[in-house]
């Protein structure tokens, strides 16, 4: 029995320690959304902080509200990204464990 936990603690540390880094790797990843065929695109980095808009504004000139709504599309897009990319890179981590469906890391 003590050896069974000392095995799961072990595995608990080396999925913090995995944990931990896919995060550091993910907060270094950046991605590119964008909206209206190029028109708008937004940078964002993987901890959800937008580093850069571009807007056309040559394509916008007669109508800016629909600018807003191509830079509220290119933010979901870039959101949808990360998200993504996070579940590819987090759930690697979990993918040994039999966790419940819904449980959610960490802790």
């Amino acid at each position: 029995m003590k050896g069974q936990i000392g095995q799961l603690m072990q595995q608990a540390q080396r999925m913090q320690e995995d944990m931990k880094r896919a995060q550091d790797e993910l907060a270094k990843t950046e991605v590119t959304g964008s909206a209206g065929g190029g028109l708008v695109s937004v940078t964002m980095s993987g901890g959800h902080e937008v580093r850069a808009v571009h807007i056309d504004r040559q394509a916008f000139a007669d109508d800016p509200e629909m600018a807003e709504d191509l830079v509220a599309a290119a933010v979901n897009d870039a959101v949808n990204k990360i998200a993504e990319i996070s579940r590819s890179r987090l759930g690697g981590v979990t993918a040994g464990l039999n966790l419940p469906a819904g449980f959610k890391m960490p802790f």
